[in-house]
């Protein structure tokens, strides 16, 4: 395994590769008890169209979330269950654009590794289990459906997005869930997890090369099939729609409003828009910034609003909202802010102490053992060395925030989400 030093952070990576393709990605820290693995695949909710061995596959939406609940089973029981006997906490997420499996340890931590490897690479369903897992998981859809927080969010993405498959819920539908077979997970099994198009993380005080000989061991030796994925024509940049309402059992209404903005370029430029979307966001709108103390002076907003930058293959945006009963005189000051930026600048001064709080909050999160192996998946799927972020946030200028003001902020690309509360008698 190859070694790189980042002296700036004070950490240590160490990196491998299988004959079959997969990255093993080893950090460690020595003295602590507790380690960390994380097994990632590069698919996700928006990975319903595909080419596999020159044939086209169209899979209804919510497989990716199906699978991940799945994989569990194993022919002798169930992962969870055996990983947690072994003193592990085991988990697992599915994005839009990635399916994660990890689990944190003390003692046992080669054992419980070995268990993680097998079963999420050795599938075992039967039609008997899927069809029992269409109700639970319907239940769950039914939960995030009742969610105004999770909707407000779902109805921003389809106001912006045209063709993107973003828009469409990571979970599924019920309707689309009863589409899926034990053959349609068997069948975006082999097309997405195997070891070519998977990454492992490892955090603690470990072995790499342990870690590298027992992913050799327990993984296949094939590299697996290419897959094309089709995520859609070419994305517009203005907004599929401009305002979306819908009427829910919330007491205020929240809203979102969302500014479309590029699809981060692999590489090194993935990283740099990150961190000039985030402190974009943080500019525009953030804890510190002039437009929020009025807002929040005025009464427009409270301690539930929030701004972001999201990322995702294919697509980014900026994202805001909370608790907020003019939604609309809200956007229009969040746009109006955006443009005096793209005109007038950002004062360097107040850059400055953005850039500072930012850059000490990716520093603060190296102490978090999951933070460090998920970001470190993410960039490996994105072409980029997340722990190179400190040089990276020194080439950040407040042209480039300019720059990204003028481009992402503007009516065109922008699109607002509202929950309202339901009237009295409303269904």
């Amino acid at each position: 395994m190859e070694e790189r030093n980042y002296s700036h952070l004070g950490e240590t990576l160490w990196c491998g590769r299988l004959e079959n393709g997969l990255p093993v990605y080893v950090i460690p820290k020595p003295g602590f008890q507790k380690k960390f693995a994380f097994f990632a695949t590069n698919y996700g909710g928006m990975d319903m169209n595909f080419r596999l061995d020159g044939m086209a596959h169209k899979t209804p939406a919510g497989v990716a979330h199906f699978l991940e609940h799945k994989m569990f089973d194993t022919k002798d029981g169930n992962a969870l269950q055996t990983l947690a006997s072994n003193g592990a906490s085991p988990n697992a997420f599915t994005s839009w654009d990635l399916t994660g499996y990890y689990f944190e340890s003390t003692d046992g931590f080669y054992e419980n590794l070995k268990v993680l490897l097998s079963f999420v690479s050795q599938p075992w369903f039967t039609q008997e289990s899927v069809d029992k897992e269409q109700g639970i998981i319907g239940q769950e859809i039914q939960m995030i459906e009742d969610d105004p927080e999770w909707m407000v969010l779902q109805n921003l993405l389809s106001s912006l997005y045209v063709n993107h498959p973003i828009q469409v819920s990571i979970a599924g539908s019920r309707a689309s869930i009863a589409e899926i077979t034990a053959d349609t997970l068997y069948e975006c099994h082999r097309a997405f997890y195997h070891p070519g198009n998977m990454v492992l993380c490892v955090c603690g005080d470990v072995e790499p090369e342990k870690v590298l000989s027992i992913a050799r061991e327990v993984l296949p030796a094939q590299r697996g099939p290419k897959v094309e994925r089709d995520h859609g024509p070419a994305e517009p940049e203005q907004a599929a729609g401009s305002e979306r309402e819908q009427a829910m059992a919330v007491s205020v209404p929240i809203c979102q409003i969302g500014f479309k903005a590029d699809p981060a370029p692999a590489g090194e430029a993935h990283l740099k828009q990150e961190i000039v979307g985030e402190l974009l966001s943080e500019a525009l709108c953030g804890a510190s910034s002039p437009l929020y103390a009025r807002l929040y002076r005025e009464g427009r907003i409270n301690k539930s609003f929030s701004i972001s930058y999201l990322a995702y293959t294919g697509c980014a945006l900026l994202c805001a909202g909370g608790e907020c009963k003019d939604s609309r005189a809200l956007r229009d000051a969040l746009l109006a802010e955006g443009q005096r930026i793209a005109r007038e600048g950002i004062d360097e001064a107040f850059f400055q102490r953005l850039k500072k709080a930012s850059y000490g909050s990716w520093v603060r999160a190296l102490n978090s053992f999951e933070t460090m192996c998920i970001s470190q998946a993410q960039g490996h799927f994105a072409g980029v060395d997340y722990l190179t972020f400190p040089e990276v946030f020194q080439s950040v200028t407040v042209d480039d925030l300019q720059n990204a003001a003028k481009a992402w902020i503007r009516p065109e690309r922008t699109a607002l989400s509202v929950i309202r509360p339901k009237e009295e008698g409303q269904a």
